[in-house]
């Protein structure tokens, strides 16, 4: 089989941009040229449409990560086929402090 394929799909990636919040979750997928950095992909997620009960300056001063691995300079990395970019709200509580929480319930039984 033949399969065309357009030049501007050549020079383009197929990416996801990710956030939850623990009553919302959204992935978008997009589809970039190549060479766009995290920020760019995150920018173009138009996050702050989606949710708008969220602060938009969260979506450029969270943490961000690829598939788990959080990526420090977010304006210069670039993007990869299929990556899946994270965006990371921060915790309402402390995972230690909701461990110890349930250990001391368990205790109460």
């Amino acid at each position: 089989m033949n399969y065309m394929v357009a030049e501007s799909d050549i020079n383009s990636l197929l990416v996801e941009v990710a956030f939850a919040l623990p009553q919302k979750q959204r992935i978008i997928a997009l589809k970039v040229p190549d060479g766009t950095t995290v920020l760019e992909a995150i920018e173009k997620a138009n996050l702050p449409l989606l949710f708008p009960e969220v602060s938009p300056e969260i979506f450029h001063q969270a943490p961000v990560g690829i598939f788990g691995k959080v990526i420090r300079e977010p304006s210069v990395h670039p993007l990869r086929q299929g990556d899946r970019v994270e965006v990371y709200r921060s915790l309402e509580i402390d995972p230690k402090v909701a461990r110890l929480a349930r250990a001391k319930r368990q205790a109460e039984r």
